[in-house]
């Protein structure tokens, strides 16, 4: 998928036959920001610059890129010029939405007691581990999420730093504000509405697919296509068109997401085969089987209860697996995934985003929702 994304986000700035892959100038754009900020950081002291070269690495370690690839590409389709004055700031405003992720990450990292996340340690268990090496006083667990929980507040902070000190005209600056508001709210709201419902034991589909309108697609894909079209200055057809788009392709995101989190394999997605069962995520794809036990197989449904939010083995996992396939889960869930984006395809083909516009976007929608990762 990264090579679909990078490709079909288009060109830099500044495009030439050595430009580099839109993901790699979102990284440099984030170095840069980070530097702007090394002298401020080492003026605190006590060990907080190497708290924060640590968010730095999290930060710089991976990831697709994918909220602000679809910013810079919704831009880029909505009329944006990636030869014009405001291509830079531009990139700089689409990259800060990484930094919103990275809070979201580590926050969530925390609240499902997530060991590993990309194949490293988690912020949280690197600092407790830190703190047991060290053998500070106090508790580790404690600690580690202590500063895990302040650098994931530094990352959403800085974001908005990082936007504000874009170089975007005030105008432009002005246009995007409710925007971004908006998307840090919503994504703050799914978190609530994701460890509230797992708590009430809510087993609703709607319950989930709530969480995941709000808790993933609309800071994944909806409001990064919004903004890139703030940016552009487009107008209220094409912003209700990105939108549509956005939110079937983000819900559609999710629910592979869904699927790769008790089907992916570790080596692949850098997590725990299982690890959303063991969690206790109350996913589209447990209600769904779960629903469909209720109607038909008791027993089924007694152990999917039973299991969820437990640690599980890895053969109970394998047994769960198992179940929620034969139930048909599994493949409601990729109907689901086609019928979803098939119509954001199709909000996307009547509107007035450019063909090169439409193309990429339709490349990484397809890119998105069959990834392995």
């Amino acid at each position: 998928m990264e090579a679909v994304l990078s490709a079909g986000a288009g060109e830099s700035t500044r495009p030439s036959r050595s430009t580099p892959p839109l993901t790699d100038l979102v990284e440099g754009a984030l170095r840069d920001f980070f530097a702007s900020r090394a002298d401020t950081i080492r003026s605190v002291g006590g060990g907080y610059e190497n708290a924060v070269a640590t968010l730095e690495s999290f930060v710089l370690r991976g990831g697709k890129r994918v909220r602000p690839v679809f910013a810079w590409t919704g831009w880029l389709a909505a009329g944006g010029d990636p030869e014009g004055a405001q291509a830079d700031a531009v990139l700089r405003s689409a990259s800060a939405l990484e930094l919103v992720q990275a809070c979201a990450l580590v926050h969530d990292d925390i609240i499902d007691a997530s060991t590993t996340r990309r194949g490293f340690p988690t912020v949280h268990v690197e600092f407790a581990d830190q703190h047991s090496a060290q053998q500070w006083s106090g508790g580790s667990a404690e600690f580690g999420r202590a500063v895990a929980i302040l650098l994931g507040d530094l990352a959403l902070a800085w974001a908005d730093d990082m936007v504000r000190e874009a170089g975007l005209a005030p105008e432009t600056l002005a246009r995007i504000s409710p925007v971004w508001s908006a998307m840090r709210t919503e994504v703050l709201g799914g978190q609530f509405l994701d460890i509230s419902g797992e708590v009430r034991a809510d087993e609703s589909i709607e319950a989930a697919l709530r969480v995941n309108r709000f808790k993933t697609a609309a800071y994944t894909i909806e409001r990064p296509l919004h903004l890139g079209a703030a940016l552009a200055g487009a107008d209220d057809a094409l912003v209700e068109a990105y939108r549509r788009f956005g939110t079937d392709i983000g819900i559609a995101f999710q629910l592979r997401d869904d699927l790769l989190g008790v089907f992916g394999d570790p080596e692949v997605t850098g997590k725990p085969s299982g690890d959303d069962l063991r969690a206790g995520k109350r996913t589209v794809l447990f209600a769904e089987a779960l629903q469909r036990a209720d109607a038909t197989n008791p027993a089924a449904a007694a152990l999917l209860r039973e299991s969820i939010g437990t640690d599980l083995s890895d053969t109970q996992v394998a047994r769960l697996r198992t179940v929620i396939t034969d139930l048909g889960a599994v493949d409601d869930a990729e109907r689901r995934i086609s019928e979803l984006t098939a119509d954001a395809l199709a909000a996307l083909d009547g509107s007035t985003a450019t063909d090169e516009g439409k193309r990429r976007l339709r490349e990484m929608a397809i890119a998105v929702t069959r990834r392995d990762a």
